[in-house]
């Protein structure tokens, strides 16, 4: 398993002062998690196309675009173009998740998969040859600021063991309740890259956040 990292998440920045945000963390991890919302998969809206093609200008942080969005397979270009080095996708969301994960990666970028809590994990497996990222939803999407689901502890250490079988070296990330309380837990159980929102914005110098979470992890 690659070592532990941090991937600040966007959604639980200040929008009105994105980019003094996005730069105080600059320096702590190397992966910049992006929430596109549509309002239909998830029942919120978030930025897009227009935000993000704004903020590549001035960073060179890995953008990890994670789309929770009902037609994905539209718009790969488009987000590609906007800046996007990593696009994450739902499998609930398409009904060929190769051919989609093809597809980002004919524009010369790397492929994620998502799941939502309800949806079985073992439905990953068949496609996880074709994958540079795997996202554990460990809340409901949509919304920041929620608690982690217990149960996520299993539905990760199943990925990070099938991983393993197959000799994989993708990334296995969890987003949804990461903070001090439950980044052990979380690591313990697999994942190698942690996307945490409130923990690190809500924090006065969010690079402390960064920081903690690591410290913990290596604790």
């Amino acid at each position: 398993m690659s070592r532990v990292e941090v991937a600040p998440s966007l959604l639980s920045a200040d929008f009105g002062y994105l980019m003094r945000d996005i730069k105080s963390v600059e320096n702590s991890c190397s992966k910049l998690h992006i929430d596109v919302m549509d309002g239909h998969f998830v029942p919120n809206l978030s930025f897009g196309i227009p935000v993000i093609r704004s903020i590549r200008k001035y960073t060179d942080l890995i953008f990890d675009v994670h789309l929770m969005i009902t037609n994905p397979d539209e718009f790969i270009e488009t987000f590609v173009k906007a800046g996007a080095d990593r696009i994450t996708f739902h499998i609930e969301c398409t009904e060929d998740p190769k051919a989609l994960a093809d597809k980002i990666h004919s524009f010369g970028k790397k492929a994620g998969i998502a799941i939502h809590p309800d949806t079985p994990v073992e439905k990953l497996f068949p496609y996880l040859p074709y994958i540079d990222n795997i996202l554990i939803m460990s809340v409901y999407p949509g919304f920041g600021g929620q608690g982690y689901m217990k149960e996520a502890t299993g539905r990760i250490r199943a990925v990070r063991d099938e991983l393993d079988r197959i000799g994989s070296d993708a990334d296995l990330s969890v987003d949804g309740g990461i903070n001090i309380k439950t980044c052990r837990e979380v690591a313990g159980a697999g994942c190698n890259v942690l996307v945490a929102g409130s923990a690190v914005f809500d924090k006065e110098d969010p690079a402390s956040g960064v920081r903690e979470i690591l410290e913990c992890v290596s604790q």
